[in-house]
């Protein structure tokens, strides 16, 4: 008879909720750096440099980035889950005492 593994709940992927969460975590971080790489390319643009296409550029790259991130979903290597079996019938072993027989 072949054993079957035994399942466990860390085994399982995560939840939606959390799932959804930690892809929003990364979408406001991409974003914020956007922010601030929009801000510095302002302060730095008097008197404009080229310097100044660098932040510019993460301005305008980081909304792909970010969007990218948000939209992946990043399954973990982990084993799948499995259905459990069927159920498996136990024969009584013969030297049992069954109830209602007598001698």
């Amino acid at each position: 008879m072949k054993k079957q593994p035994i399942q466990s709940a860390t085994a399982l992927p995560p939840s939606p909720d959390e799932e959804r969460r930690s892809r929003m975590i990364k979408y406001v971080i991409a974003m914020s750096l956007r922010f601030l790489c929009f801000f510095v390319a302002l302060a730095m643009s008097f008197p404009p440099t080229w310097w100044t296409l660098i932040p510019v550029a993460g301005a305008v790259i980081l909304p792909y980035i970010a969007v990218v991130l948000a939209n992946t979903v990043v399954q973990p290597r982990i084993s799948a889950v499995e259905r459990p079996g069927s159920l498996v019938q136990v024969m009584p072993s013969p030297l049992t005492h069954r109830p209602g027989a007598d001698g």
